[in-house]
């Protein structure tokens, strides 16, 4: 598995997005978003899976990271 970020312009982006991954069994919880990434909201949805599973994002998505190594990020959508 591979832990992802994602990052939203709305709060309600980020829980429509965290239902969906959770409906199709991703392990996903919101927190707020990590000091060195921006957000509109200040909401993000930490999740893991086998990919970033972009087709569950909500349309107000961010952008989505893969959680690399010690806390490095690397941009998978944008």
């Amino acid at each position: 598995m591979r832990q992802y970020v994602a990052t939203f312009h709305t709060h309600l982006s980020a829980l429509m997005t965290s239902r969906n991954l959770k409906g199709i069994g991703v392990d996903a919880r919101m927190m707020p978003v990590f000091r060195k990434l921006s957000s509109s909201c200040g909401t993000c949805v930490v999740y893991a899976a086998q990919g970033p599973c972009l087709e569950q994002m909500d349309e107000d998505v961010e952008r989505v990271y893969e959680i690399v190594g010690d806390r490095r990020l690397l941009v998978v959508y944008s």
